[in-house]
């Protein structure tokens, strides 16, 4: 009876549910890494760390959780029957080195056949025999103008017109609306620039 109950007290030490939570980042600048997959090694349990980093998980003193994201070099946490019902962890991930192959650079450009008989073996994915065909957007009846007043076209049976698109308000107004465009194409392209040299810089433009 002694021994029974010796053998139950160890089981149920041994199958002790742990409770782990924490963080997870990078390495090497700190930052949260969102979506990030906690599993329980060997099954299919696990769950997904949130846009903070952070995550939470109840599992077994004897389980072996592996951490993997994209772009990261997989971590695994052992708990090695460990005696307590909750812990905090802090999990630094180190990015994985991509490895290019060989690059072959060939002058010329490729003969039209080859691009044709290309373009021919692309098999175009066939719908599902209960897809909905959607009608296409319906045309405007009249059309479509923007805020800006449309720049005059000079001829010469109204020379006049040149004068009135540089000193009327509708010609000011026109310039302006130009101006306020081309600045905004600026700031749209200043904006991509940045993100791909980002995205290069952080070793992402391939994904």
């Amino acid at each position: 009876m002694f021994l029974l109950t010796g053998l139950l007290l160890w089981a149920g030490g041994t199958l002790a549910q742990v409770r782990v939570s924490g963080t997870i980042s990078g390495a090497k600048d700190r930052k949260a890494i969102a979506g990030a997959a906690v599993f329980v090694q060997g099954t299919n349990r696990g769950t997904v760390a949130n846009n903070e980093g952070d995550f939470s998980i109840t599992v077994s003193n004897t389980d072996t959780l592996l951490f993997r994201a994209v772009g990261f070099k997989p971590q695994r946490l052992p708990l090695d029957r460990t005696g307590l019902n909750q812990i905090i962890v802090q999990i630094y991930m180190v990015r994985d080195s991509i490895q290019l192959g060989e690059v072959r650079i060939q002058e010329g450009r490729p003969d039209r056949a080859d691009i044709n008989r290309a373009l021919r073996n692309v098999r175009r994915p066939t719908p599902p025999p209960n897809a909905v065909r959607r009608p296409p957007p319906p045309k405007p009846l009249f059309p479509v103008d923007t805020i800006a007043p449309r720049a005059p076209v000079p001829t010469l049976a109204s020379p006049i017109s040149l004068i009135y698109d540089q000193f009327s308000r509708e010609g000011q107004q026109r310039r302006k609306m130009e101006e306020i465009q081309a600045q905004q194409k600026a700031i749209q392209a200043e904006k991509e620039r940045q993100k791909y040299n980002k995205n290069f810089k952080d070793n992402t433009g391939y994904e």
